[in-house]
């Protein structure tokens, strides 16, 4: 049996980085979800996925609704071309594939549009909610969701992010636009015994089902070779620090501590492109890209470097892409590197 079914990881995810300049930007796949940050200045962060199109992006760290920006961000089969708004600055942009601008899912009582990836394990979903506990949406991975992450598209309400590892009740949920830790009192965002690997189950609260609102969620299923979702706890030590394995050399970690206030983060193999890692970004807020080291990114997994708490101090979450599996085709484009 092969190690894993995806021998080269850039053809479902990648990063890439630019300079403003209007040209486009290759990333050697549709990206079929764009998440894009501005390097060197405060803002100039959001995501267009397929299904909503071009011209429709959310913040990732406001609880605004869907904002229209007429051609934001191109996409073709090889890449994207930004528009005029994308200055002289700096930016990364991370990229998944999907399956285009999604088709009817009749699976869960709520229809649903679906963009799916199944080999990835990778979904864009778009509904309407209808306020009902229990309530479950299509997926399309074949695969039960590890992580779901949903937002309201048409009114504002926070980022709910469902985790495998900590989502274990239906009131349960992290923020991606706070530094909350775990919240786990207040109104029932899932039903986490209706997950399958074809549904997602829903509660009714505003953030994920309420009446009159249209969603957009994010669906990761994890696959061997490719993608990890799991949990680690720091020691706030160097020599001893953790280390967490995948599988693979990764190229993008997405972190937050669940049990203190501390940021979620962001890091991948292009900011600045070898060990130590640096290049944090923070998805629940506007700001600059910082420098200061987090993690070495090894071939099967990665190491904590920091002894700073939102990387190394209790229990943390984590959201890991490959760049190379341990095993398999390395033959990775230079583009995507």
């Amino acid at each position: 049996m092969a190690y894993t079914t995806i021998n080269k990881p850039n053809e479902y995810f990648n990063t890439v980085t630019w300079t403003g300049n209007g040209s486009k930007i290759t990333t050697g796949l549709r990206p079929d979800l764009i998440w894009y940050k501005a390097r060197d200045v405060i803002g100039y962060a959001g995501v267009v996925n397929a299904i909503r199109g071009d011209d429709y992006f959310l913040q990732t760290y406001t609880t605004d609704a869907e904002t229209y920006s007429s051609g934001l961000l191109v996409s073709d089969s090889t890449g994207f071309t930004p528009s005029s708004v994308f200055t002289t600055n700096s930016y990364v942009a991370w990229n998944w594939l999907a399956n285009g601008s999604g088709v009817s899912n009749t699976e869960g009582s709520i229809p649903s549009t679906v963009s799916a990836n199944t080999t990835s394990g990778f979904s864009v979903v778009t509904y309407s909610g209808n306020s009902t506990a229990g309530a479950t949406i299509g997926h399309g991975l074949n695969s039960v969701p590890s992580v779901v992450i949903v937002k309201s598209i048409t009114n504002a309400e926070s980022w709910a992010v469902y985790h495998k590892s900590v989502t274990t009740a239906n009131n349960y949920y992290l923020y991606l636009n706070s530094t909350a830790a775990l919240v786990t009192s207040g109104g029932d965002r899932w039903s986490v015994g209706s997950n399958s690997s074809t549904l997602f189950g829903l509660g009714n609260d505003g953030t994920t089902n309420q009446s009159g609102q249209t969603y957009v969620a994010y669906c990761f299923a994890e696959k061997k070779g490719f993608s990890r979702f799991g949990t680690y706890v720091g020691n706030g030590e160097t020599t001893y620090a953790p280390f967490i394995y995948t599988g693979f050399k990764p190229a993008m970690v997405i972190y937050k501590r669940t049990d203190g206030i501390e940021g979620w983060m962001i890091q991948d193999n292009r900011r600045p492109g070898y060990n130590p890692m640096g290049g944090n970004l923070f998805p629940n807020n506007s700001n600059a890209e910082s420098t200061d080291a987090r993690f070495d990114f090894l071939s099967n997994g990665f190491k904590a470097k920091s002894t700073n708490q939102n990387t190394n101090a209790s229990t943390h979450i984590y959201m890991a892409f490959a760049e190379e599996p341990l095993v398999g085709n390395n033959n990775v484009p230079a583009t995507a590197k």
